[in-house]
C-alpha cells in the first residue's frame, strides 16, 4: 500500500512539475505533506520554493546560466583575486606602501579587510567543521569539486591555506552572537580540531565542508551588515546536503551555486532574526519567541500557566528553535521534511511557530508534573523524535485558529 501511495505521490509532483508555467499553489499544496527525493524531485522543488527558479520553465536555462556564472565571478572576486594579491604581497614590495601596511588603522586599508575577512574565516572554518558530526556525507569528498578554485594555474591564497596561516599565528577569536570577543590563548591553536573534526583532504579534492565554508564566505563578504553569525552553517547544511545529493547529475554538479542563491533567499527571510540591534524590534527574534507562547495561551491555557509559573521563559528554548529552524532538534532527514512543510506553507515561518507550539502540547503530560530543572532538560533536548506526529499536530492546530 505504501509504495502505492508513493508513486502516486510521485506521480503527481511529476505532472505538477511538467507544465511549461508551473502553477505554485498546486505545487504548494503537493509539497506540504512532504516531497519525494526519487528523481530529484525534493531538490527541484526547494528551488522553486525558495524563490530562485522561476515558474516559467521555459527560462530556466538561461537563468540558470547566468547564475552560475555570477556565482563564479564572486569567487574570483573574493577569493582568488585577493588571494592573488596576498600570494604576491611577499615579493613585491610596493604592495606595502606608506598609504596602505598591514597596521594601517585605515578601514578602507586592503590589509584591514584583509584581516576583518580573516576573522570571519576561522569562526565560519571551525563551525562548519562542526556540521552533523554523525554523518559521514559532510567529510566526505564532493564528485564536483570547484575547477576554479582547484586550478594548479591559479597561484593565490585559497580559504584552505588562509585558516592554516592564520590558526598558526593569530590567537582565536571568537566573536559569540552578543559581538562579545573571546580571545583564546595562541597555545590552544596548533590543536586546534579535536580528532571529531574533519580531517583536510589531499589536494584537488575538497570535502564537502570546504564548499559550505566557501558558500558562507562568499555571503559574509556581500552582507557585510550582519556577516556571518553562528548558527548560519546549520541553515545552509541541510539545503546544500539536499542538493548535493540530488540523483541528477546535471543539477548536482551546480550544488554549490544553487544552495548559494537559495540559502541567501531564505536568509532574506530570516536574516532578522540573527541581527541582535533587531531582536526586540517588530521583526526580530523577540516578537516571534513571545508569539510561541501567546499561541500557547491560546491553545493549551493550563500548560502556559505552568511554564510561566515556573518562569520557563520562551527565550531559553525557542530562540534556537525558531532561529534555527528546528535544525537542531531533530536528525538531519527529518529536518528535511520539516523543511519540506515550511517552505512550501503561504505564510512559512507562522507555520514555524505553530510547530513550536504542537511540540509543547505534545509533551503537556511530562511538563505539567515536571519542576523547572525536569522541564528544561525536556525542552532543551526535546524527547519526541517522531516529526510525522508534530506536523500533524501543527497542522491540526492551524486548522483550528
Amino acid at each position: 500500500v505504501e509504495s502505492n501511495w508513493k508513486n502516486d505521490s510521485i506521480q503527481k509532483f511529476k505532472v505538477a512539475l511538467s507544465e511549461e508555467n508551473i502553477h505554485l499553489k498546486t505545487l504548494k499544496d503537493l509539497c506540504f505533506d512532504g516531497i519525494p527525493f526519487e528523481g530529484g524531485i525534493r531538490a527541484l522543488c526547494w528551488k522553486i520554493l525558495l524563490n530562485y527558479l522561476p515558474l516559467d520553465q521555459t527560462l530556466w536555462e538561461t537563468f540558470l546560466k547566468k547564475q552560475r556564472q555570477v556565482y563564479s565571478q564572486f569567487l574570483k572576486e573574493m577569493i582568488i583575486q585577493p588571494g592573488i594579491a596576498k600570494a604576491n604581497m611577499g615579493f613585491s614590495r610596493e604592495d606595502v606602501t606608506l598609504e596602505d601596511h598591514p597596521l594601517n588603522p585605515n578601514p578602507d586599508s586592503r590589509w584591514n579587510t584583509y584581516f576583518k575577512d580573516n576573522e570571519i574565516l576561522l569562526q565560519i572554518d571551525k563551525d562548519v567543521r562542526r556540521l552533523y558530526p554523525d554523518m559521514a556525507f559532510f567529510q566526505c569528498p564532493t564528485d564536483y569539486p570547484c575547477q576554479l578554485i582547484l586550478d594548479p594555474q591559479n597561484d593565490y591564497e585559497t580559504l584552505r591555506r588562509r585558516v592554516e596561516q592564520t590558526t598558526l599565528k593569530a590567537q582565536i577569536v571568537n566573536r559569540n552572537r552578543s559581538g562579545v570577543t573571546n580571545v583564546s590563548s595562541p597555545g590552544k591553536s596548533l590543536n586546534l580540531y579535536p580528532s571529531n573534526e574533519y580531517a583536510v583532504l589531499p589536494c584537488g579534492t575538497e570535502a564537502h565542508w570546504e564548499v559550505v565554508e566557501r558558500i558562507l564566505f562568499i555571503y559574509a563578504k556581500l552582507n557585510p551588515g550582519i556577516a556571518y553569525v553562528q548558527g548560519m552553517n546549520e541553515i545552509v547544511g541541510p539545503i546544500y546536503y539536499t542538493f548535493a545529493t540530488d540523483p541528477n547529475s546535471q543539477w548536482k554538479e551546480h550544488a554549490e551555486a544553487d544552495t548559494f542563491f537559495c540559502f541567501t533567499n531564505l536568509m532574506s527571510e530570516n536574516r532578522d532574526n540573527f541581527i541582535k540591534s533587531l531582536d526586540d524590534s517588530q521583526c526580530g527574534i523577540t516578537c516571534k519567541m513571545l508569539s510561541v507562547y501567546s499561541m500557547l495561551k491560546h491553545k493549551d491555557l493550563e500548560l502556559y500557566h505552568k511554564l510561566e509559573e515556573q518562569n520557563i521563559k520562551p527565550q531559553y528554548f525557542t530562540f534556537r528553535w525558531l532561529t534555527l529552524l528546528l535544525s537542531q532538534e531533530f536528525l538531519l532527514p527529518d529536518v528535511i521534511r520539516i523543511w519540506d512543510t515550511l517552505f512550501s506553507d503561504q505564510d512559512r515561518f507562522h507555520f514555524l511557530i505553530l510547530v513550536c507550539c504542537a511540540m509543547l502540547i505534545l509533551i503537556r503530560d511530562s511538563l505539567l508534573v515536571g519542576d523547572f530543572t525536569v522541564n528544561m532538560r525536556l525542552l532543551q533536548d526535546y524527547p519526541i523524535s517522531d516529526i510525522h506526529t508534530i506536523l500533524t499536530k501543527a497542522k491540526e492546530l492551524q486548522d483550528n485558529s
